[in-house]
């Protein structure tokens, strides 16, 4: 039995709820944001023409085929990509744009592993189960990186003053 592919409209609505958290996680996967907007794009444009079909769902569909999509892109520039320095590829409608550029800095200290875990978390909303199913491993090895990268993280964004 083949899995219905999405209507145009589906997809639309799909793109336009998710599409910049999308690019951002492909940004946190190591990509800048433009080869992060297309590869988003390239996998809606497969959704577009049926070539693939999110089967329960959706959303963490398209989170692991942006992130596959990201690696392959990846591996032929092994050596070319480096995460974006100053440019903001975590967009939101408020805030400060200099608290976001520090986030943005101190997840890229972070190990890929854990500044994955982060995103998924944090931004796209994501259960610990379900990263745990996207990426793979078990759901402690999931609570771990969590885990050691909020630590990391309020270290490097709210220092300890030390006399």
């Amino acid at each position: 039995m083949t899995p219905k592919a999405l209507k145009t409209a589906e997809v639309k609505s799909l793109y336009e709820k998710h599409g910049s958290a999308l690019a951002a996680y492909v940004c946190c996967c190591g990509l800048d944001f433009a080869a992060a907007e297309d590869v988003v794009q390239q996998v809606f444009l497969r959704l577009l023409e049926g070539r693939a079909a999110p089967l329960d769902a959706p959303l963490a569909y398209l989170y692991r085929a942006v992130r596959n999509a990201s690696f392959n892109l990846r591996r032929d520039f092994r050596h070319e990509v480096e995460l974006a320095g100053d440019e903001a590829w975590l967009v939101s409608g408020e805030g400060n744009g200099d608290e976001a550029l520090a986030v943005q800095a101190a997840l890229r200290d972070l190990p890929d592993e854990q500044r994955e875990t982060v995103f998924l978390k944090v931004w796209a909303g994501m259960t610990l189960q379900e990263i745990a199913r996207l990426l793979e491993v078990s759901i402690s090895t999931v609570a771990s990186r969590y885990r050691y990268a909020l630590e990391k993280l309020r270290e490097r964004l709210h220092p300890v003053a030390r006399h």
